[in-house]
């Protein structure tokens, strides 16, 4: 069996679940598949300009670069990368990944087409290396990234997700469903809509929090610990770390701890 030597440190950020549970990996890295529909047969691979913002820091170490979850926005990790530059020093990265957000759409949507995108904007901003901080779709998006180009990465923060298989871990088909419904008349101011919009989602969405998250997306125009032997396959010196208390978006659930743990990983020799 092929071993991914030579590939960045990774570290995984899980919200507490059952102990894990021994399984034979699967033989293809699952990291690196297409997420929805297959690579093959794509219509196309051309990676897409991604809306970004940079919070600058005074460190020359990699930047740390966030990459976000299904429906989510770079908007999702705005105080915490001010508390890492803070913390770390470091230049802090955010994006919104195609399909998402303020960057453009396209009908091809897999790890490998996201992957491709954040590599087009590395070169972009002239980054040989860079610390990937991804959670959920995105942790996947760096998994990719980190497999494919590892010369790239420095280091490999993914967020509730591994490489295998992934099972739901929320009812995503009905917030997409709730989301398609929502119907906002045009020319109305955008606090207007905000509020328009979060009254159309409430009988579907009961959680505010779940709510103010998904609104994020509004413009103008998932894994388990199970998985340790797919990840220490792929990743030889992967470190696992369980934040009580957290659910799915555990930046959210418990942001310092979130932080912290990003800051002591990236001390790690």
């Amino acid at each position: 069996m092929r071993r991914w030597l030579g590939r960045p440190r990774l570290c995984l950020l899980q919200a507490a679940r059952a102990a894990p549970r021994p399984r034979d990996p699967p033989r293809a890295p699952a990291g690196t598949r297409g997420w929805c529909g297959s690579a093959a047969g794509r219509p196309s691979m051309t990676p897409l300009p991604l809306s970004y913002t940079v919070f600058d820091g005074p460190a020359p170490q990699p930047p740390l670069v966030f990459l976000h979850g299904l429906l989510g926005s770079k908007g999702n990790f705005r105080a915490i990368a001010r508390a890492l530059v803070q913390r770390s020093g470091r230049k802090v990265l955010t994006m919104d990944a195609r399909n998402h957000g303020e960057s453009p759409h396209s009908a091809t949507m897999s790890y490998e087409a996201m992957s491709l995108d954040v590599q087009r904007l590395l070169r972009q901003l002239h980054l040989p290396k860079c610390v990937l901080v991804g959670h959920s779709m995105g942790g996947k998006t760096a998994m990719t990234l980190a497999l494919q180009q590892p010369d790239l990465v420095e280091r490999l923060v993914s967020v509730d997700i591994s490489p295998t298989e992934s099972v739901t871990v929320t009812n995503f088909q009905a917030y997409i469903s709730a989301m398609r419904r929502v119907s906002i008349p045009s020319g109305i101011p955008r606090s207007t809509a905000r509020r328009l919009a979060e009254d159309q989602l409430r009988p579907v969405i009961q959680v505010s929090a779940v709510r103010r998250f998904l609104l994020t997306n509004l413009v103008e125009a998932e894994g388990h610990s199970e998985d340790y032997p797919e990840i220490e396959r792929l990743f030889p010196e992967a470190e696992i770390q369980y934040i009580s208390g957290a659910g799915h978006w555990v930046h959210a659930d418990k942001s310092q701890e979130f932080i912290t743990a990003i800051c002591n990983f990236l001390l790690l020799p």
